[in-house]
């Protein structure tokens, strides 16, 4: 056995190290709260980027630890990556120090906040790099605390309610997650997320057809949740609206894969036959989320909320290449995970910076901003852009491929959704015109434009957004090997 790589223990635990000097620091010194939270996401950004340099897409799994935890019920610590979490690790990593400079005006309860962000990284950062069923459940649970604290204290009026709702949604998710996780052990012996096909196979559970179809489905639910997947998605809005704005970025930008991702980790490759059962389901449902979710964005008065019915719409398209199971629907999937992941961090970065200084979110209540504020036009109109799919920007080159992957699959379907890229610019040209074009609104005459800290949120994203619009193999030869592989093992279920 090839001793443990510590490479990803660092990335994930990192930002522990940081909680735990935080919380030994006076709570009146906020600055220095805020510079060690800061100083403490570095580490992990640039481990990250050493995993990307040494990564090789053809090797599989890879910087794996696997040492015993608990020994009497075969529960180890086992991480590691591959071409599927590569990149969801590192859009976690480089978000969060963004998110930490965006988060630098909260001066209430500052000690509690940063020390409960830097948690929330390590249950993120730990979820993608989990390889046993076990650890992968403590982390998603790890998650739920903090993002509960962060909404309810730090959020806006309604922030109860919506934190609430959120833990709550979430929890009866896991519920479905942890009733399959324990049948797995019943039958198996095991957590091994990378054995467990296998073990499966081997097991009297290979020939339990019924039970495998309701596990299939509790965790579909499980994962439907965080996506948000129609009709699971009523949290998101009230979480988004509430949440700091740091806290959206990570929730859409990151809390949102992990319903995506636990599919293609999880579901997918333990119960191939089943996921292929259950492809045009998800197909359907993926075409609600498209449509449903521009109409409701288009609908929005309320900027934030708009953004977050958008991010529902948006995931619809992940869902679709995932149902179609085609080499570019599935590449395509996974594009646009990472790239969602930017665009909206970016579109939320924007929704924050106009709200510190106008005080409401209200598109009707601006207008004519681009004379006053060009900076900011400029990054929106990138952002905007990106958002509907423009070639060139990095939004554009996802939702193709989705589109090229499901279009022989899903014929009427595809052909459906493709309504909903022309909503999304409806909306998004629209929301552009009524904010920045037409006579300025004197109300915000004097309106400052970007700092110096917001275009150092700002300014990455948009470089992320135009690289890789125009060179996507950057990232796609990260993933494509992985998905290439988990495409030939459905093919042979779909043609068994």
């Amino acid at each position: 056995m090839n001793p443990p790589n510590h490479l990803l223990s660092w990335i994930i635990f990192w930002p522990l190290i940081g909680m735990g000097i935080i919380l030994l620091i006076p709570g009146r010194a906020k600055l220095f709260i805020k510079q060690i939270a800061f100083l403490f996401t570095i580490p992990s950004l640039l481990l990250g980027v050493k995993m990307l340099m040494d990564y090789d897409p053809a090797g599989g799994m890879q910087f794996t630890a696997n040492v015993p935890w608990i020994d009497n019920f075969n529960i180890f610590y086992y991480v590691g990556v591959d071409g599927l979490s590569v990149p969801m690790v590192f859009l976690t990593v480089m978000l969060c120090p963004i998110c930490i400079l965006a988060s630098w005006g909260i001066n209430d309860r500052a000690k509690g906040y940063f020390a409960l962000f830097l948690l929330l990284e390590v249950g993120m950062l730990g979820v993608f790099c989990a390889l046993d069923f076990f650890l992968f459940y403590v982390f998603w649970e790890l998650m739920l605390l903090p993002m509960y604290f962060l909404i309810g204290i730090w959020g806006g009026p309604r922030k109860e309610y919506a934190a609430i709702k959120f833990f709550l949604y979430t929890l009866f998710g896991s519920v479905f997650l942890l009733i399959a996780m324990i049948v797995f052990y019943i039958y198996t012996g095991s957590f091994d997320l990378v054995a467990l096909r296998e073990k499966i196979g081997a097991s009297e559970l290979a020939n339990a057809l019924r039970l495998k179809w309701w596990l299939f489905l509790g965790m579909y639910v499980a994962f439907a949740i965080k996506i948000p997947a129609f009709p699971f998605h009523t949290w998101l809005p009230d979480a988004h609206v509430e949440a700091p704005t740091a806290i959206s970025v990570i929730l859409a930008g990151i809390l949102l894969k992990m319903g995506t991702y636990g599919l293609l980790r999880i579901s997918y490759p333990l119960m191939p036959a089943e996921a292929v059962d259950f492809a045009l389901f998800i197909a359907i449902i993926a075409l609600i989320n498209i449509v449903y979710g521009a109409l409701c964005a288009m609908a929005q008065s309320d900027l934030k909320k708009l953004v977050a019915y958008s991010s529902i719409s948006h995931m619809g398209f992940v869902m679709l290449g995932m149902a179609a199971m085609t080499p570019e629907g599935m590449n395509g999937a996974v594009l646009q995970m990472f790239n969602h992941g930017t665009i909206t961090a970016m579109l939320f970065l924007l929704v924050g910076v106009i709200y510190d200084r106008a005080h409401h979110r209200d598109i009707d209540g601006f207008g004519g901003l681009a004379k006053n504020v060009p900076m900011y036009a400029g990054i929106t109109c990138v952002a905007f852009f990106a958002s509907l799919g423009l070639p060139g920007l990095s939004g554009f080159i996802g939702e193709a491929l989705v589109f090229l992957g499901s279009f022989p699959v899903y014929l009427w379907i595809t052909v459906l959704a493709t309504s909903g890229i022309v909503i999304t610019a409806a909306y998004t040209l629209w929301t552009y015109q009524r904010i920045f074009l037409g006579p300025l609104n004197q109300k915000y005459a004097d309106l400052p434009d970007c700092t110096l800290r917001e275009k150092f949120t700002l300014i990455p994203l948009a470089c992320f957004v135009v690289v890789l619009g125009i060179f996507p193999k950057l990232i796609i030869d990260f993933f494509n090997p992985t998905m290439q592989q988990l495409v030939k093992m459905l093919d042979v279920i779909k043609k068994g």
